[in-house]
């Protein structure tokens, strides 16, 4: 359970500063993060740092799919870990 939660912590580190990478590069017009890396980033572990991501830079706020895979991650995150814990 440790060893997951330190996994959970971050993958959401990276997925933030990931996030916030991509919109610095999008102000800029340079090459970006693709959409499904950040979905995947978000859904495997960091959904916590593309949420909070996703409201500092308010990037990616206006599509659907970026706040409903983040939701889904988070509430799987929390289910497993929950499951962990109970185990």
């Amino acid at each position: 359970m440790y060893y997951y939660a330190i996994y959970l912590a971050v993958a959401s580190v990276i997925t933030f500063f990931t996030y916030l990478a991509d919109k610095r590069k999008a102000k800029k017009g340079r090459w970006r993060v693709s959409e499904k890396a950040l979905l995947g980033m978000s859904f495997l572990g960091g959904a916590v740092g593309g949420i909070v991501a996703m409201h500092v830079a308010r990037h990616k706020t206006k599509h659907w799919y970026f706040h409903v895979v983040n939701v889904l991650g988070v509430l799987w995150q929390i289910g497993l870990l929950i499951f962990l814990l109970l185990k």
